[in-house]
C-alpha cells in the first residue's frame, strides 16, 4: 500500500493543499484544483491501494478545510482500497513539565 503525507506546518489555504498534493502524487494534466477533481481522481485514477494522511493538522485549519476532510472520509467509504487519517499538531503543555531532582 503506498501511503501520502500531507504536512500541514506548511499549508495555509488550499492552493498549498494542492501544491503539496501534486508534490505528492502524479496527477492527470487535466486535473482541477478542486474537491469535485479530488474526488473524481480519487475514485477513478489513482492506483489503490493507498492511503493519504494528513499531519500535524491545527485546530484553525480543521475548521478551514472542514469539506476537504468530509471529500476525503466520504472517498473512504467510497472507494475500495482508499484509507485516510488525520492527526491534529501536539503542544506541549509547559505547565505538565516535570522537575527532575
Amino acid at each position: 500500500m503506498s501511503t501520502i503525507y500531507i504536512d500541514f506546518t506548511e499549508i495555509g489555504d488550499y492552493e498549498d493543499f494542492y501544491t503539496q498534493l501534486k508534490e505528492k502524487i502524479k496527477l492527470p494534466e487535466h486535473f482541477g484544483d478542486n474537491l469535485d477533481a479530488l474526488s473524481d481522481v480519487i475514485s477513478g485514477e489513482l492506483e489503490m491501494p493507498l492511503h493519504i494522511e494528513f499531519v500535524n493538522l491545527s485546530v484553525d485549519q480543521l475548521e478551514l478545510f472542514e469539506d476537504l476532510l468530509i471529500t476525503l472520509e466520504d472517498a473512504e467509504d467510497e472507494v475500495e482500497n482508499f484509507t485516510f487519517t488525520y492527526f491534529l499538531e501536539q503542544y506541549e503543555d509547559e505547565d505538565e513539565e516535570i522537575d527532575e531532582q
